[in-house]
Order: structure tokens, then C-alpha cells, then sequence
């Protein structure tokens, strides 16, 4: 799955029920390509998130309204409340210690 340029409003995101994880980066950025087989890998791993990849650069407002400011950064919200967050995950590890430590997923 690609970033794309999402359709999505601050206001949207913040209103989505659930766990939900969102992953600011670039196609073209090499710490995201590097990263993406542990995000997905992690994510299949824990049913019930929903994982969202958002390509950020200047201009784009969600990724400012979430304090984006280096790629990749996952944000991991329950019903529209941020519960943490990783910055360029190096591995695997970096990327479940998010997903496990706010407890059960289902």
C-alpha cells in the first residue's frame, strides 16, 4: 500500500471510532520504504487496527495538525484520541511496542 494524498480532515480523523493507525511518510522517502515491511507486518499481526498511510510534505494540513516533522511517524489513536506515537521505527519491535502497549486491541 502506497501514501496518498489523503482526502481526510483533522476533524474526520479525530470523529473515526476505533484503533486507528496513522502512517505520515512519502513514497519516495527511504526510511519509509525501509519501514513499511515491519508496519505491515505488525498491523496483520493485530487484527482490529485499521492502518492508514498518508503521504505528508509542506501544505499538508493533517500532517501539521498532528505535529508531523519527520518520516515515517505512525500515530496510533482510539476513537480519535492519540495513545502514542513512533518516529522512523528502526524495527518490528519498535513498531508492536506501540500496538502492545495500549492493551488489548479487540
Amino acid at each position: 500500500m502506497d501514501y496518498e494524498t489523503s482526502p481526510l480532515t483533522p476533524e474526520e480523523v479525530t470523529a473515526m471510532p476505533g484503533l486507528l493507525l496513522l502512517d505520515f511518510g512519502t513514497n519516495w522517502c527511504g526510511w519509509c520504504r525501509g519501514a513499511r515491511g515491519a508496519v505491515d507486518a505488525a498491523v496483520a499481526a493485530h487484527g482490529g487496527v485499521r492502518h492508514v498511510r498518508i503521504e505528508d510534505g509542506p501544505g499538508r494540513r493533517l500532517g501539521r495538525r498532528f505535529g508531523v516533522r519527520l518520516w515515517p511517524t505512525l500515530i496510533l489513536l482510539r476513537d480519535g484520541v492519540e495513545l502514542g506515537r513512533v518516529v522512523r521505527p528502526a524495527d518490528l519491535a519498535d513498531v508492536r511496542s506501540l500496538l502492545e502497549a495500549q492493551g488489548p486491541i479487540a
